[in-house]
């Protein structure tokens, strides 16, 4: 059976979300980024970075969230259309995998940390205005591809869409508006009003 360590409020939410959608039997392993359990060296000798999540596929132990998604999509997801159809749709896939990655995750997570998360007294203001400034242009990005397609890698909801949806589900807890965004605003409320979204959230 396929094993997953972590919890849902860290990056192991997005294989969680995906795990739900595929519909396959897996243990959840909960161990949390602030315990003690991931200093543990049992999980040490899977993960010796000390970080969730971890996937455990029979022989293969999988690190990095965004890994764990796509091997899971390619190898179980084929079938139930969360892996794209044609070369080009799995290039698409890749694409915004690591734009999310790269031009997202960072500057949303520092606006979620300083206007939620830290004590009042660790928050700094600089920070905030500087990292909400910094998602304008990739949300733009985003919005404009969506109104040109419906999804982001091919005519159905992907591993893809998923991915990208997972880390701007931030956005809400982090009161970032959407408003100026319309695309991508109905886009991610679509996204998030999954089942099986809603079922990982409660994982």
């Amino acid at each position: 059976m396929l094993k997953l360590y972590g919890i849902t409020q860290s990056r192991a939410f997005r294989p969680l979300w995906l795990l739900h959608e595929l519909g396959l039997p897996f243990e959840h392993i909960k161990v949390d980024f602030h315990g003690e359990g991931i200093k543990d060296p049992a999980y040490l000798s899977l993960n010796p970075n000390g970080r969730i999540p971890t996937l455990v596929d029979d022989d293969l132990v999988l690190w990095e969230s965004m890994a764990i998604n796509l091997y899971l999509a390619r190898k179980y997801g084929v079938a139930a259309g969360l892996w794209p159809d044609t070369i080009e749709d799995e290039a698409r896939a890749l694409q915004w995998s690591f734009w999310v990655m790269t031009e997202v995750e960072s500057a949303l997570l520092s606006v979620l940390m300083h206007s939620r998360v830290l004590p009042q007294e660790k928050r700094d203001p600089e920070k905030l205005a500087r990292n909400r400034g910094l998602l304008a242009r990739p949300f733009e990005v985003l919005n404009t591809a969506l109104a040109a397609s419906t999804f982001l890698a091919g005519d159905r909801f992907t591993v893809a869409d998923l991915n990208v949806a997972a880390v701007l589900s931030w956005c809400k807890p982090a009161r970032v508006p959407l408003k100026d965004h319309a695309h991508l605003d109905a886009w991610l409320s679509g996204c998030l009003d999954r089942p099986a979204r809603k079922a990982a959230q409660l994982a």
